[in-house]
């Protein structure tokens, strides 16, 4: 017997909320916790009667939270919440005494950059507690991390390079929207890019470097590279790395769209002033946008993630696509949810599911690719992310 704790009830909780209770026996009680306790209701109602509790937190706050771990009796935490509140979620899960999952990196509220330093930093306290702490227990990071530990355990004795690949072919019939939260997404996209080659990273202007990729099931996409925090996981345990990148795809009308708005200061995270009162242009900007958990029953096409490794085996050069296709209007007929937060929310409802079965055991806190990839992979077929191996060398 089982409790999970979800905290976070928008596009991707909803999707793990769902995955949970179709997976009753690994998750026999299941509690959906947010700030809005509306937002956690409407989930509910998707749902047979019964199958999950709700709750209300302020996840910025840790006391509140550990408290709120505690009175549920919670086995773990999946904190699908804002990046923003990693640390809080994770410093709760150390007072209440109970294992941590997420599917994002820390990031600061007032700073738009990324990293896995200060959840590192807490390596050793989830030691000292016996607990363990999964980081980015989505799809990427998350999938992409297990996809190159599964080509380095099967495929390669090193792989020398990694292409990230990240395309949405969904089309959601609006001039200009975010598949999930604007402010982490645009500040995401519109940041310097940065990719790591022989021992260092190499920054570039955003999108100043561009590709076209044949996505099976899609077809040829302009892709950009971009910055991605599972580069900066990747790059200490895959053996004989030389070179990662990240790239995803963009449509002409969201880079208009996009460049417009940074052009007029819309993307600014720094408080202005406006007819009196302080703002911040971005989160001004986030309430004008359609939001990411309505554009499931209007979005159709597919998405492609997958990762291109190139290295040696048994001395002889060997290249793998290693890839998923997932269907928008088919994720949304099962949890009622897109296909970019189904493929995020999945695989945080593996990782969480491993953990408590003790396949994915360890004290810490570990990125995906630590672990065997093995029943990790197993479980994507039979969750719903069915993936694909091509052999291109």
């Amino acid at each position: 017997m089982s409790t999970v704790l979800i905290i976070g009830a928008g596009g991707v909780g909803g999707v793990v909320t769902h995955k949970c209770v179709l997976n009753k026996e690994t998750f026999s009680k299941i509690v959906l916790a947010s700030r809005r306790i509306e937002s956690c209701e409407k989930i509910q109602k998707q749902l047979p009667e019964g199958a999950i509790a709700i709750a209300q937190v302020d996840a910025d706050n840790t006391v509140e939270t550990a408290a709120l771990i505690k009175k549920v009796k919670a086995d773990i935490v999946i904190n699908v919440a804002l990046p923003y509140q990693d640390l809080t979620i994770m410093d709760a899960c150390l007072e209440a005494g109970v294992d941590y999952l997420d599917t994002a990196n820390y990031e600061h509220p007032d700073e738009a950059k990324f990293e896995y330093k200060l959840q590192w930093e807490k390596d050793l306290a989830f030691k000292d507690a016996g607990l363990m702490a999964l980081l980015g227990s989505g799809f990427d990071p998350g999938v992409t991390n297990v996809f190159c530990a599964y080509a380095q355990k099967h495929y390669f004795d090193e792989i020398y390079t990694i292409d990230i690949l990240d395309c949405n072919a969904g089309d959601h019939g609006y001039p200009f929207a975010t598949n999930f939260n604007p402010e982490i997404n645009l500040r995401e996209v519109s940041a310097n890019g940065r990719y790591w080659e022989e021992g260092k990273w190499i920054e570039t202007k955003p999108m100043e470097i561009k590709m076209v990729w044949d996505y099976p099931e899609v077809g040829p996409k302009d892709s950009y590279l971009l910055y991605h925090e599972e580069m900066e996981s990747l790059v200490k345990h895959i053996k004989g790395l030389k070179r990662i990148r990240f790239f995803m795809t963009f449509g002409e009308s969201y880079l208009m769209h996009m460049n417009a708005l940074e052009n007029v200061g819309m993307l600014g995270i720094k408080p202005i002033m406006h007819q009196g009162k302080e703002i911040i242009p971005i989160e001004f900007l986030k309430t004008l946008l359609p939001d990411p958990a309505s554009l499931g029953p209007r979005t159709k096409g597919k998405t492609n993630i997958g990762i291109v490794a190139e290295g040696i085996k048994d001395g002889k050069p060997k290249k793998i696509y290693i890839y998923q296709v997932s269907d928008h209007e088919k994720c949304y007929a099962e949890v009622h949810s897109q296909a970019v937060s189904y493929t995020t929310g999945v695989p945080a409802m593996i990782g969480a599911k491993l953990m408590l079965e003790g396949k994915w055991k360890a004290e810490g806190v570990w990125n995906m690719e630590e672990f065997d990839p093995d029943p990790f992979m197993d479980e994507l077929k039979q969750q719903g992310l069915p993936w694909q191996i091509k052999e291109l060398v």
